[in-house]
């Protein structure tokens, strides 16, 4: 079993304070992703930034108490990156030379190519973003968007609507040995349509390689390879669907990341929970442990937690998307954030005694 401790908390100022769109509406930062690649800490938010020298996706350096450098921000511009809408996660390849980036592949278009930014797997090497490209795109006609994946993913998932939220590469299977690892989708929702579903906690893969292109091939079928029911766990008392997923490489565990936002007559109720198993249990879809805070109590988070970064051997960068809730709790002094800002958490991990 997992225990952690809070070591570190704070908001990140993504874009100018006052930030407006083309519409005249303020801008408010929900970040979605997070990934360390071993040198910065990038982050992307689920709805656009506005500005030709600005995206949704970012990085920022890290000083030694893995707190990001508000200084030290740089966008990620280059077309496939900025084109690309509504980032759920990041990962990184297996032997850690490559970041890849999923969006949510929850909306598409059957009669025109309008919400084809809505469905994109992304890869570039490691702090060279401008040679991203385009994972698993449409073959036939050359439209932008990895609409091939999406037909896959249909298949996998077998149903009309769904949305991905997690993105994790775990070293390959014995049954694979030609490929460089296992590329796992997490899927947060599925049902029949977007407002007739349920909230899951359900991972899809399939086994990939990198070719000499610097892009990611597919070597078998993208089918289900895991499952859990967050309800299942005394702790856990509301309904969450999958929001994140992470390969913990210093351990050989994966991390499952759940959150949750119940409207109610007066406002949101929104957090999280944390759960990990190894990588033989992964295989053997043994159940995983539920993560512990300081206290030996079940993890909550305060805020909706969607994205998770593993920074070193102790510790996780967890980044919150709260959405229009500004209210701060327990990470800072103020009551509200300003919508330029990303509240976030460090924690330090310990097998518990």
């Amino acid at each position: 079993m997992l225990r952690t401790e809070i070591v570190a908390s704070g908001t990140l100022d993504c874009f100018p304070p006052g930030l407006r769109d083309a519409d005249g509406d303020l801008v408010n930062v929900e970040v979605s992703a997070a990934v360390f690649d071993g040198r910065r800490l990038i982050l992307a938010s689920d709805k656009p930034i506005p500005g030709e020298a600005r995206s949704a996706a970012f990085a920022v350096t890290l000083d030694g108490d893995a707190l990001p450098q508000p200084d030290s921000l740089v966008y990620l511009t280059a077309a496939a990156i900025k084109n690309a809408i509504k980032y759920e996660d990041f990962a990184l390849t297996v032997d850690g030379r490559h970041v890849l980036a999923t969006t949510g592949f929850d909306r598409i278009a059957t009669d025109s190519h309008a919400l084809n930014p809505y469905n994109h797997l992304l890869i570039w090497p490691v702090g060279e973003p401008e040679r991203v490209r385009v994972v698993d795109p449409d073959p036939r006609d050359g439209v932008e968007g990895s609409l091939e994946l999406r037909r896959k993913l249909d298949a996998a998932i077998g149903l009309p609507y769904y949305k991905i939220e997690g993105l994790a590469a775990v070293p390959p299977a014995q049954a694979s040995p030609d490929s460089d690892g296992l590329l796992l989708f997490g899927v947060r929702e599925q049902g029949q349509a977007h407002d007739d579903f349920d909230y899951v906690c359900r991972v899809v893969g399939a086994h990939y390689r990198i070719g000499a292109d610097d892009n990611l091939e597919f070597v078998d079928e993208l089918c289900e390879r895991y499952r859990f029911e967050p309800g299942d766990y005394a702790g856990v008392r509301h309904v969450c669907g999958l929001s994140s997923l992470e390969y913990d490489p210093y351990h050989a565990r994966l991390y499952l990341m759940a959150s949750f936002e119940i409207e109610e007559a007066t406002a949101a109720t929104i957090g999280g929970y944390l759960w990990a198993l190894s990588l033989d249990d992964f295989a053997a879809g043994a159940a995983p442990a539920i993560v512990e805070d300081a206290h030996g109590e079940v993890l909550r988070f305060e805020h909706k937690a969607e994205g998770l970064a593993v920074i070193d051997r102790e510790r996780l960068f967890v980044a919150y998307d709260n959405d229009r809730d500004m209210a701060l709790g327990s990470i800072d002094a103020r009551d509200e954030r300003h919508a330029c800002e990303a509240p976030y958490t460090v924690l330090r991990v310990s097998e518990r005694a």
